[in-house]
Order: structure tokens, then sequence, then C-alpha cells
């Protein structure tokens, strides 16, 4: 969940080191720090904040050095602080260490360190680590070997980078359960936790596997296990650009990745789509689809909104194959001994594709023989590289903390799996060809409700001042229900909650009000009548009710105090348009808060630790 940038080569280190934070900033935003070592000196820069904050402080230091390593922090251990930050150094200031990750014994490591004449300053785990590997390279006077020994020591999850004055030539870098790449230049070479960082200066990568520890060098790297055996990796190149990772003109990312989701559902879907045979195309699945359709139960597993889009993929997978499907939070899942066997596929959805808790999911199915199939949207991940099968969701970069373009792109990914599985039992042909030919709509659908910007930041300018909010829908818009309310309360602080419609009436209709904005999707599928039902029920009580329907209902009007009306498509698809409203709504609700949308209150886009 933090961000990791380092830098050896020919240039000032300095400005790339800045870029690539602000980079990565979205990962993290409590603190940020750099590393640098030169010929005449050992510095490090740090403070409490955002890197606009370090940058301000770096550029009246007027440093230059050919070798660098910076970290922007979202805080696991010890709170937002100067101390805190990163990098962390050993007692003499030689030794720079930046880290993502936890490392779970450090308690008793600490202890140990603490015995020998160590002394800490920060509440933090990584201190401990920069403290054992100081101690090492007192015995071995090797950096490389001293971070080997280190590390195993060392229980829990790592991305490192770690420079030493004495060997100024390299910067070593290893990764356990947290994301790690090498850039690799001409005469330079770069370490980042994203892609992301690197773009602007290499389109060649190297991605480190668990349990890897490189040693970059100005010219070239070599990498080993954390068992001292020497192996190859390979050199891939990574399709982005830096137009991509920008606003666009947009004041946010998060208002420009909603409204690239025509571009990006139509990337998600292309080249996928057979019409005449009815059927799509996932090239990651090619293989497997039997084994898949054959599978006697389903799961999946995800977080956050991924989770929700897990839950808008049960109603599809049941309706059209038949196959009995669980949706299960990765956080959970493995802690409850899972009953899994080999006749299950489990497919794990994570827009980042580094997600800790769905990492750990994946691997304990692993165990239990059970077939594993990532839906990702960052190509080259960790989820990518683990999983059996897959697909990508190909949204392109999502900067933005909420989630937005990755939802719509993971539940149309859903809607093809699913066609793709139910062609292979009973699905008929004519049915297959009219949801391709649904799908081939969407793009100009959202297009429509995008038209709807101003109109829905009229009404959010109604409710900044609101303190509660309620999320109802039923069937396929229940989780859209679910993701309406976390989107609102990740990025406005409004407490929100989703639920059944039919449920309201077992508890949260006490909340009803004239204070209480109560957010309805009412699409005229086959429960319509129930809903229209539920929206009179929080109409005597005086609740304020925004509704979303369908461009064609003018029967809500009268009940509701705002409608919202986006086209209709067939039910499996509806969530991909009922969503995209409600992101609308909490983005300018927010933005009227005068909030950060981008980089709300103690969150980071990808949860790399549990």
């Amino acid at each position: 969940m933090c961000g990791i940038v380092g830098y050896i080569g020919t240039k000032n280190c300095v400005p790339i080191l800045l870029e690539g934070l602000k980079r990565l900033e979205y990962r993290g935003y409590d603190s940020a720090g750099i590393g640098i070592i030169n010929s005449t000196e050992c510095k490090v820069i740090k403070t409490k904040g955002k890197v606009s904050e370090l940058e301000k402080l770096v550029n009246k230091e007027n440093t230059v050095s050919s070798l660098g390593i910076g970290h922007t922090r979202w805080a696991t251990h010890g709170e937002p602080s100067i101390l805190n930050a990163h990098p962390h150094v050993n007692e003499d200031h030689t030794l720079f260490l930046i880290h993502n990750g936890i490392i779970e014994n450090y308690a008793s490591l600490k202890k140990g360190l603490q015995s020998q004449g160590y002394k800490f300053v920060s509440e933090t785990d990584t201190e401990v680590l920069a403290h054992l590997i100081d101690r090492y390279l007192k015995l071995k006077n090797n950096l490389f070997q001293a971070v080997r020994y280190a590390l195993n020591e060392v229980e829990g999850t790592y991305g490192i980078a770690v420079i030493y004055k004495n060997e100024p030539d390299k910067i070593i870098a290893a990764k356990k359960g947290s994301p790690l790449v090498i850039g690799v230049g001409k005469n330079e070479n770069f370490i980042a936790s994203d892609v992301n960082a690197l773009i602007a200066h290499t389109s060649q990568v190297v991605y480190l596997e668990d349990g890897e520890i490189a040693e970059i060098f100005q010219d070239h790297f070599h990498a080993k296990t954390i068992a001292d055996e020497s192996i190859i990796k390979e050199i891939h190149e990574v399709d982005m650009s830096v137009d991509e990772i920008t606003k666009g003109g947009y004041p946010h990312y998060m208002l420009k990745e909603i409204m690239e989701q025509s571009e990006s559902l139509y990337n998600s879907m292309r080249g996928r789509l057979l019409l005449k045979e009815g059927i799509s195309k996932l090239g990651g699945l090619q293989g497997y689809e039997d084994r898949i359709a054959n599978s006697e139960r389903i799961i999946i597993s995800a977080c956050g909104t991924s989770w929700h889009a897990g839950l808008v993929g049960e109603y599809m997978l049941e309706q059209y194959t038949g196959i009995p499907v669980e949706v299960e939070y990765a956080s959970e899942f493995r802690y409850r001994h899972p009953v899994i066997t080999p006749k299950d596929t489990v497919i794990f959805i994570s827009q980042s594709g580094e997600t800790a808790d769905t990492l750990a999911a994946m691997k304990e199915a692993k165990k239990k023989g059970a077939l594993c199939l990532g839906v990702c949207n960052v190509v080259g991940s960790s989820i990518a590289r683990e999983s059996q099968t897959g697909v990508y969701i190909h949204a392109g970069p999502e900067i933005g903390v909420a989630s937005t373009k990755a939802f719509t792109s993971q539940l149309l990914v859903l809607a093809l799996i699913t066609l793709l599985i139910a062609r292979r039992k009973n699905l008929n042909l004519p049915d297959g060809q009219e949801i391709i030919q649904e799908l081939q709509t969407l793009t100009s659908k959202v297009e429509t409700i995008l038209k709807l910007n101003d109109v829905i930041e009229k009404i959010a300018g109604q409710y900044v001042n609101s303190k509660n909010f309620l999320y109802l829908g039923r069937g396929y818009n229940f989780p859209v229900a679910l993701e309406g309310a976390l989107k609102l309360k990740e990025i406005s602080y409004i407490h929100a909650e989703g639920y059944p419609a039919a449920e309201m009436k077992h508890g949260p209709i006490a909340l009803i009000d004239d204070n209480m904005p109560v957010v309805f999707i009412a699409m005229k599928d086959s429960v319509y009548e129930k809903v229209v039902s539920n929206i009179e029920e929080v109409k005597a009580r005086k609740g304020r009710i925004i509704a979303i329907v369908n461009e064609d209902d003018n029967q809500i009007d009268k009940l509701v105090d705002h409608v919202i009306r986006i086209p209709k498509t067939i039910q499996m698809l509806q969530p991909i348009l009922s969503v995209i409203p409600l992101q609308l709504l909490a983005y300018h609700i927010a933005v009227k808060k005068g909030l950060n949308v981008d980089q709300p209150r103690n969150l980071a886009k990808s949860v790399t630790v549990e």
C-alpha cells in the first residue's frame, strides 16, 4: 500500500525519485521521504504529509546524486510522522532502507537486537529490518548477503530497496508478498512498486517473484533466491504511455476515469465477441472452458469493490450456467477453513492484482486443488502470474483510489465468462446472440449516462450536508446499492449503507425521517413493482428519495424527489449502467465538500497488507 522507487545511473536521481513518488502517491500519502548517497554525503530527507511537502524540502537542499531511493507511506506500524517515515537507517546513517508490507515477527527481532545494544527511534517494523541488515553487514561485510541473511529471519511480507554508503554502486531489492519491479534502461536502472513510476523512463521491466532478491547496478542486474540460488529473469515490454496516467485536463483522476468508461468497456470486450456463434472468446481461459463448465461449484473471492463485482457475478453465473456460486471476502476466506475440492473453480477478482488478502486466498485454494482463475487489470501483476488461468479486464490505469472504471470492466468480464460457460452448457444460440448484441450497445448507453453529469451535480449540491445515506436495490442491483454506498463513504466521509430493498423494513426503516436521503436503484425488471412498494414505504416516512430508473419510466416521478433516467438493457448488464450515476453522485458531493476525491483519508489504492 506504500510506494517504492529507486534509481541508479548517470543522471541526478532526485527529480526522478520525486516524479516517481508522485506517480505512486495513490498507494499511500501519510508521509514521504528520499535517501541518497554520493561521493560526499549520505542524506535522508523525509516529512509527514504528501509528496508535495517533501518536494519543498528537497528543493531547499539542492541535492544531487546518481543513487537514491524514495518512499511514500500508508501507515501500518506507527502513526504518520517524520520519525516513522521511510527511509529508515542504521545507527551510523550509512544504510538506507524502504519497505512495503508487514514484518510479523518484528517484536521478537527487535527484542533480540535491543539486547545487542541496538537503539530504535521509530514505532515501525521497518526499522527493525534496517538494524537486522546492519548486524549481518558487520558479520558478512557484503550488502547482498547481509540482506539475504536478514530476510531469512523475517516472517511476513515485504518489498524492499536498500542502499549502502560502502557499496554505492548498487541497489538491493527483494520481494515477498508485496509487488516490486525492476525498470531496465540504458546505463541506468530503476526499482519501483508499480510500473506507473517507470514508464516515463523505460518500457522494459522485470517482475520480481516472492522469495527473490536482486542486485541492481547501473548497467546490469542479477537475481537470486533467498536461498542463494541464481535465477534468470525475463524482461517484459510494458504497453503503457504517460498520457494514460495523467489527468488529461480533468480536475481529478476519479472524474477522468468515470468519463473514460465508454472507452474502458469497449477495450474490455474488444475482440472478445463472436456474434455469429453467440459466444465470447477469452484467450486466457483457452483449454480450461470444460473444466469450468463442469465445476460442481464456483467460488468468487475478492475484497471491497471487487467483492461487489463478485456478487453481481454470482447472479450472472447462477442464472445462465446453473452452477452454484458462493461469494467470499478474501480476507475471511482462508481463516474459516473453507471446504474446497478439486471440482471447484475459484475466481479471484482484484483491480491491482496485488491485493494481499486475495493472493493469500488464492494460495489456500491452490493447496486444495481447485482451479484458480484470476480477473485483474494490471498486466504482469501477482494474481495474473499466480493463477492457473484468467482474464485481464483491460480497463487501463486507474489512479483514483475509489475504483470506478475497473468495477464496470470487472462486471463486463464476468458477463463474458458467464456467456462462455453458459454456451458450453445449456444457453441456446439466439439467447447468446442477444447477450452479445446488448454488450455491443453498452458503450453508447454509457455515453448517454455520462451526459447527465450536470444534472447529477445539481442533485449532489442538495445533499452536501447530509450525515447519512441509505442505498437500496433488489436482485442484480442489490450489489450496486452496496457499491454506491461504498463510493460515497470512501470519498465524502458520509456514513452510507447499502441494503436489499426488501430488507429495509427489517431494521433500516427505523432510521428514515425527513433528513435521510435514500437512493433507490429501480430498474424495470422482474422485481420492479416490489421496489416501487419499498419507495412508497420510504415516502410515507418522509424520506428524501433519489431514484435511478430506466428512461421510459414515468411512474416513479410523483413518488420521489429526484429522478435520474438511464438506458435499459438486459438484467445481467444493467448494473454496468446503473452504477455510473452513483459514482458521479459520490464524486460531486465530495468535491462540493472540498475533499480530495483522488486521495481520501486513510485509504490507499493497492492493499498489499493483510
